[in-house]
Parts: structure tokens; sequence; C-alpha cells
């Protein structure tokens, strides 16, 4: 793709980052095809290929609208099209350009400013995320489903190990995680424990920038991920092995902060360290596959389906770990129909574009339901969260699944 960039980005980072993905685009179309928003709605600027040009246009000048605006905002950034695309084209990192683009030249409604000030300032914040959470878990009954949607039944943390162990690893506590689902953290830290791994608690860590960034705002995510950095640095200087990512949209964006980090003389060389540290879950307990099975035996024969984050199967790019070794355990995966497609939850996706999320949502529970789970297992709390909305189904993360059988 010939590409000629205006003045205000061509020289900047972005800009030659953008101009070297726009490069790489052939034109080809492959990822229409995989693009949940364009199976939805069926229009070439609501897939990837059609905001690609959306994205070249304003970057070469042309001054971005509205609706610009809104064919960005239906993306899920579930970078299905990534996968697909047989020339490279890192459209996440295209859209995420853009999208801060278009913002700067497109004004929001103060209804829109007033819902993604929210989402940014109260999600990645603990303080004040968990008593909301608390609180709409006592008066759920009252509250409207759609807002009973976000607000899962309350669930029990269970115990941490308190055992140490040679081997120590770093663990993402997460920003909502801790609140909607706390056992997740905890089965993690036991299933570890009874493989003799330690997971070393870092309170100074906090979200791991994505909903900020996300939502446009760069340089208040790249600070998250500064503060993260700080807050693991002395620990893997003392030797801590990995940094474990229990939520794969976490995951995803911690493994490019190498990246996203790489101008700032100051963060460039640890961001790079950090990334190459973190290691999803499901790259880790493969590891332990021979212990698994001898201490499961017998344990576990349930017939589950399994849904695969696009934060872990296209952003992390990991897939077949988490299946494999749940069948070497003994459990019974289903994989369903279209499982490469998007839940719906994408994030912030589910709140600003409610309608197009529970349609991706219903289709994605249909296919799951047809294999007659007796659970559905994921690994990202967004999903877990999202598809436990539409279903009496247990919707569960996959670590929780091991852990009951150890404990039993």
């Amino acid at each position: 793709m010939q590409t000629n960039l205006a003045d205000f980005i061509k020289d900047t980072r972005d800009g030659q980052e953008a101009e070297d993905i726009l490069r790489k685009c052939v034109h080809c179309g492959f990822c229409t095809a995989t693009c949940p928003t364009y199976q939805l709605l069926g229009d070439e600027l609501d897939g990837p290929r059609g905001r690609i040009y959306l994205i070249k246009q304003v970057l070469e000048g042309k001054p971005a609208t509205v609706k610009t605006q809104q064919h960005l905002d239906r993306c899920l950034t579930c970078r299905n099209c990534e996968s697909t695309c047989p020339s490279g084209v890192k459209y996440g990192r295209l859209v995420d350009i853009g999208r801060k683009v278009v913002d700067e030249q497109v004004p929001r409604s103060f209804s829109q400013r007033l819902v993604r000030g929210t989402l940014k300032e109260l999600l990645p914040r603990p303080a004040l995320f968990s008593p909301a959470m608390k609180l709409g878990q006592m008066v759920r009954p009252l509250l409207p489903a759609s807002i009973q949607n976000k607000v899962p039944k309350p669930r029990a943390a269970g115990q941490r190990p308190q055992r140490q162990h040679t081997r120590q690893m770093l663990l993402l506590e997460g920003c909502v995680q801790p609140s909607m689902s706390p056992n997740i953290n905890s089965a993690t830290a036991r299933v570890l424990d009874a493989l003799g791994v330690q997971l070393l608690p870092t309170p100074k860590a906090g979200c791991c920038g994505a909903i900020k960034y996300h939502l446009n705002d760069h340089d208040a995510g790249l600070d998250d991920m500064r503060r993260n950095i700080d807050a693991w640095w002395p620990l893997v200087e003392a030797g801590a092995e990995a940094i474990v990512m229990t939520a794969s949209g976490c995951g995803a964006t911690v493994k490019e902060y190498g990246h996203l980090l790489a101008h700032d003389t100051v963060y460039a060389d640890k961001a790079k360290r950090i990334s190459a540290i973190t290691k999803d879950l499901s790259e880790i307990l493969p590891e332990f596959e021979v212990e698994l099975v001898a201490k499961t035996t017998g344990k576990l024969k349930q017939r589950i389906a399994w849904h695969p984050p696009c934060t872990l199967q296209h952003g992390q790019q990991i897939r077949g770990k988490v299946e494999g070794l749940l069948r070497a355990v003994g459990v019974d995966v289903q994989m369903c129909a279209d499982s490469h497609l998007c839940c719906g939850s994408a994030g912030t996706y589910s709140v600003l574009q409610p309608e197009l999320s529970y349609q991706l949502r219903d289709n994605k529970l249909h296919n799951l339901l047809v294999t007659k789970p007796e659970k559905i297992l994921s690994a990202n709390i967004g999903c877990i969260t999202h598809l436990q909305s539409g279903t009496d189904v247990q919707v569960q993360h996959w670590v929780e699944l091991i852990d009951t059988a150890l404990q039993s």
C-alpha cells in the first residue's frame, strides 16, 4: 500500500510505525472473513481492510469525521485479523494509533466523555472499584439487567498458601479480577504451590495499562506500565523467574511493554526484560503435566466447553496449550464452532457497544452450549463475566478446575 503521510504525523514515532504497518497491507481482504463486526454488519468499513483505509486517509491529512470515529469504535481489537493476515499487518497497533488521532480531531459528546472517563478512572483503581462492586453485589437483584450483567454474583476468594519455595514467580493480581472473581488468583497460587512454586505478592503493581491505553489515553496507560515495572523490578533482580498472568488480556498488554516503552530511555531495557519473562499461566503449567496427571488421576472426568479468549489466541498467539493440558489430566474438552471468533467482551467494549457485544455473546453461547458442557472454561475475566451473563451454565477460569481436583 502506498502512503503519503501528512506533516503532523509522518516524522513522529507513531507515524513511522503506522507507515510501516500500512505498507504491508496488500488489500487481499482475507481479514474480512474472520472479522466479527464485518460478519454482523456486512459493511466494508466495519472490517479491518475498510478501517485501514479510514486510518490511512486520516494520517494522510483528510479530516476525520464522526462516521470515521464510529467505525473505529466498533472494532473489538480482537486481532483475529492479525492471525488471518498473510502479510503480517499489525492491525492492533495501527488501530490504537488511528483512534488516538481521530479522537484528537473529533470531539466526543458529553455522555461519551462521561462514560469513558468513568471507565478510565474507576476500573483501574481497586480502591474505588472494589467497594463499588461489593455494593453492586449487595443490591444486585434490584439492579436493571444491563447492570446485573456487569455485576457477577459474589464468589469466595479461597485461601492463599503460605509455604515458601525455592522457585519463585510474580503474579499480576489485576484491577477488576480480585473483586469480580477473587478465587482465580487464589487457585493459581494453590496450584503452583502444590507444584513447588511460590507466587510473590507485588501490591504496588496495578492495572496493566490496557484500559487507559485502549481508551486513547496513551500517556496515562504508559504511566501505569512504568509503575508496574517499578513494582516488579526489585523482585526480578532478586531472581523471580517469571511474571504470571491469569487474565490473558493483561498478558497480551504486558508482553508489549518492551515495544510500547521502547522510546523511553529510562524504561526501555527494563520493559523489554519484563515482557520477556511474562508468561500466561498456560505457558507455565504444561511444564508440570506429568506431575499434574499423577495428582489428578480419576478426578477430572467432566465435559467442558473451552472458549479461548482473543487476547490468548490472537494477541499472544497461544493455541492448544490449555486444551492439551486439560485433556492430559482427563477432561473431556469440547471446542465450539467458530472458536476463533470474539465473544463480544473485549475489555470495555461491552459497555461502549452493548448491542454488538450482546449479539456476539449470544452467538458464542449458542455454539458453546451445542456441545452440551457441564461447564464453560475460559482464561480472561472479561470473557468469563460476559459469557456468564447469558447462561446458567457455570463459566469459570480453567485453573479453578485444576485447583478443585488437586484440593479434593
